[in-house]
C-alpha cells in the first residue's frame, strides 16, 4: 500500500503542477506583511504641534513664513531629556488680539518666553506631512472628531499593533483544529474572505474603536492563513523538496515588505494604502477552482476516493501516468500508540525543562527585535520608506546564509552568532552620531539581517529538542511566546522613545545578547534524527559532552543510554502515564537526508513563525 510520498515520486515531487500551487500560494505569503508590519506606514506619526486659534491669521497679517510661525509662536523643544513639550503644549495666549507685534509677538507679554504658561493642546494639532495616517485623520470640521493619537493619546497607537499580535495569538490556537477538522482549502478560503473584508471595513471605519476592532479580526484570520497556505503548499510537494518550498514560501513574504513599501510611497494617504494593500485579497478566492484539498488531509478523513481523483488530477497536470497503486493508497503515518501529553511534560526533566525555558525566551526574543526593530525605523529613519526597503533586502542573503550554514556548521553557532550580532548591532547605533546617516542605516540593516536568521533558526530548532510525544506541545507552548512579544514590542517601542529616543535599541541590545548566550547551553542537533523518547532528549547534551567531535548521521546514533556502558540513573525519564521513555527505535539500515517525522515536525515549527522572513 503506497503512501502519498511514494505516489508523489511517480508523478512527480516538484513538477507543473507543484511550482503552479506554490507561485498561488506564494501571492498568499507575499501578501501578509502590510498586517504583520503594515503599521509603520498605517501609524507614521508626522512632526506636529498644537493648534491655536488665530495663529494662521495673524501668520498671514503679518507675512511670515513656515519658518518664523513656528520659531515665534511655538515653545521650543524645552530641556535635555523632556519629551517634545512643542508638540504637546502651546502658550496660553490669545492669539486673536489686536496688539500682538508682527517682529515678536510675546515680547509684550512677558519678559522672558519661559515665564509663559503653558497648556495641553485644546484644539487638537497641525501636522506636517502631505498625507495621513491613523495618528492624523483629518477629518471634515461637521464629521466625527479626528484620531489624533499623540501626545496624551498616543497609546492608543500601540493598542492597534497589540491588537494585530492578539488575534495573532487566539487565531494560531484554533487553526490546528479548525484546519485538521475541516479541511485546509476550506479554512483557507474563509480566511481570506474574513480578511479582505474586514481590511476593506477597516479602510471605511468612522472612528477610531471600529479600526481597532476590524484590524483586531485582521489578525485572527490572517496568521491562519498564512500558515494554512505553509501547510497546503508543503503537504503537496515531495519528501525532498519541502524545506526548499518552505524557506522559498517565506522569502515570498520579504518581496511582499518590499512592495509594501512602494505602495506606501505612492499612496501616503492610510486609507488608500489599506484598500491598495486589502482588494488583492479577494483575488485569492479564485484558489476555489485553483487548489484542490490535501490528499494527505482527505486520506486522514478516509476520504479516499477524494484523495485518489487529487492524485490524478496531480499526475495528469505533471504529464505522469497514473500508477496502478493508487488504488491502495494509505496514509503517511499509520494510527499507532496514543499518548496524552501534559504541560508538566515540558517541565519535568532537567534537559526538556532548560529547553523549554530557552526556546521559550528566544522566541519572545525573535519576536520583540524583529518587530521592534522595523517599528523604531519608522520613528527614527530619516526616510522612512528607503530605510524600510533597504532593511528588508536583508532577509534574501540571511535566508541564503541559513541555507548554507545549517547543513554545514550547525545550527547553535549561526544561532547563537544571529542573535549576538543583532544585539550588537542595537547597541552600536546608540552610538553612532545622527551626522553618519549611511553607518546607521548600514548597522540596522546588519541587526535586521542578524535578527530575521535567529527568527527563522528557533522556528527549525524547536521540533528537534523535544520527544514525538510532546512535539506538537512543545511547538504550540514556546511559538506562544512569539505573539506574546509582539503584544508588548509596540509598547515598548513607542512608550520608551519618549523617554530616551536610542533607549528600545538599549533594550533589544541587552535582549538579544543575552539570547545569544543562552542558545550556547543547547545542544547541537545537525546530522541526529528527532528524538522519540525522552530518554534520548534528556542524552543529547550528555553525549555531546562526552563525544564533542563525533557527527552522527541520521538513523546511527547508539542506542541511548548505553554510551560508556552505563544507563543514566538520575533523571526519572517516565510519564506519568506510561513507560513511553524506554521505548527506543531500531537503528536505520539506510542513510537518508530526513525521515517522514524529521520533516514534519520541522514543517509544524516553521509554520508558527508567522512570516518570520
Amino acid at each position: 500500500m503506497p503512501t502519498v510520498d511514494e505516489v508523489l515520486a511517480h508523478v512527480g515531487e516538484f513538477n507543473f503542477f507543484q511550482k503552479q500551487t506554490f507561485l498561488l500560494l506564494a501571492l498568499l505569503s507575499a501578501s501578509f506583511p502590510p498586517i504583520y508590519v503594515g503599521i509603520v506606514f498605517l501609524g507614521l506619526t508626522p512632526e506636529h504641534r498644537c493648534r491655536s486659534p488665530g495663529v494662521a491669521q495673524l501668520s498671514r497679517r503679518c507675512g511670515w513664513s513656515p519658518a518664523e510661525e513656528l520659531n515665534l509662536t511655538v515653545p521650543g523643544p524645552g530641556p535635555a531629556g523632556e519629551a517634545f513639550p512643542r508638540q504637546c503644549l502651546s502658550y496660553e495666549v490669545d492669539w486673536n488680539r489686536s496688539g500682538l507685534d508682527c517682529v515678536d509677538p510675546l515680547a509684550g507679554l512677558a519678559a522672558n518666553r519661559s515665564l509663559l504658561p503653558l497648556g495641553p493642546c485644546g484644539h487638537g494639532w497641525v501636522y506636517d506631512t502631505p498625507g495621513s495616517s491613523i495618528v492624523t485623520e483629518t477629518r471634515d470640521p461637521s464629521g466625527p472628531r479626528q484620531f489624533n493619537l499623540v501626545c496624551a493619546n498616543s497609546w492608543m497607537l500601540d493598542l492597534v499593533q497589540a491588537a494585530v499580535n492578539v488575534g495573532f495569538f487566539v487565531g494560531s490556537m484554533g487553526i490546528g483544529y479548525i484546519a485538521d477538522r475541516f479541511g485546509r482549502k476550506l479554512c483557507l478560503l474563509l480566511t481570506i474572505l474574513i480578511n479582505a473584508t474586514s481590511g476593506v471595513l477597516m479602510a471605511v471605519a468612522p472612528t477610531y474603536p471600529w479600526v481597532l476592532l476590524f484590524r483586531l479580526v485582521q489578525g485572527l484570520v490572517s496568521k491562519a492563513g498564512w500558515v494554512i497556505g505553509y501547510i497546503l503548499m508543503t503537504e503537496f510537494v515531495g519528501l525532498s523538496y519541502r524545506r526548499t518550498v518552505g524557506i522559498a514560501y517565506q522569502v515570498a513574504f520579504t518581496v511582499g515588505l518590499l512592495v509594501l513599501a512602494g505602495a506606501a510611497y505612492v499612496l501616503p494617504h492610510w486609507r488608500w494604502l489599506q484598500f491598495a494593500v486589502t482588494l488583492p485579497n479577494f483575488c485569492f478566492l479564485l484558489y476555489y477552482w485553483c487548489v484542490p484539498e490535501s490528499p494527505r488531509w482527505l486520506l486522514s478523513q478516509n476520504r479516499h476516493a477524494e484523495a485518489m481523483q487529487v492524485m490524478r488530477h496531480i499526475s495528469r497536470k505533471n504529464g505522469k501516468a497514473t500508477p496502478a497503486a493508487l488504488q491502495c493508497l494509505r496514509p503517511d503515518e499509520e494510527v499507532g500508540e496514543k499518548l496524552n501529553p501534559s504541560f508538566l511534560d515540558l517541565v519535568r526533566t532537567p534537559q526538556i525543562r532548560k529547553h523549554t525555558l530557552i526556546l521559550m525566551y528566544n522566541w519572545f526574543t525573535g519576536s520583540v527585535l524583529y518587530q521592534g526593530l522595523i517599528m523604531h525605523m519608522g520613528l527614527a529613519g530619516s526616510n522612512v520608506y528607503l530605510d524600510f526597503f533597504y532593511s528588508a533586502l536583508v532577509e534574501f542573503p540571511a535566508a541564503l546564509l541559513i541555507v548554507i550554514t545549517i547543513d554545514r556548521i550547525g545550527r547553535r553557532y549561526p544561532w547563537a552568532g544571529s542573535n549576538m550580532v543583532a544585539g550588537a548591532a542595537c547597541l552600536a547605533s546608540v552610538f553612532i552620531p545622527e551626522d553618519l546617516q549611511w553607518l546607521r542605516v548600514t548597522v540596522a540593516c546588519l541587526g535586521r539581517m542578524g535578527i530575521t536568521m535567529a527568527y527563522e533558526m528557533v522556528c527549525l530548532v524547536n521540533a528537534e529538542l523535544y520527544p514525538t510525544f510532546i512535539r506538537n506541545l512543545g511547538v504550540l507552548v514556546c511559538s506562544s511566546m512569539c505573539d506574546i512579544g509582539g503584544i508588548l514590542t509596540p509598547f515598548l517601542v513607542y512608550r520608551l522613545t519618549g523617554i530616551w529616543q536610542e533607549l528600545p535599541l538599549v533594550i533589544f541590545a541587552a535582549v538579544g545578547l543575552v539570547a545569544g548566550g543562552l542558545v550556547l547551553l543547547l545542544p547541537e542537533t545537525r546530522g541526529q534524527t528527532l528524538p522519540e523518547t525522552i530518554e534520548e532528549v534528556e542524552n543529547l547534551r550528555r553525549y555531546e559532552l562526552t563525544f564533542p567531535h563525533v557527527l552522527l548521521p541520521t538513523g546511527s546514533r547508539p542506542a541511548l543510554g548505553q554510551e560508556e556502558g552505563k544507563m543514566r540513573e538520575d533523571v526519572d525519564l517516565t510519564p506519568h502515564r506510561e513507560s513511553h521513555s524506554h521505548r527506543v527505535r531500531p537503528e536505520s539500515t539506510e542513510k537518508e537526508p530526513e525521515s517522514k517525522k524529521d520533516i514534519a515536525g520541522e514543517h509544524l515549527l516553521l509554520s508558527q513563525c508567522g512570516g518570520a522572513l
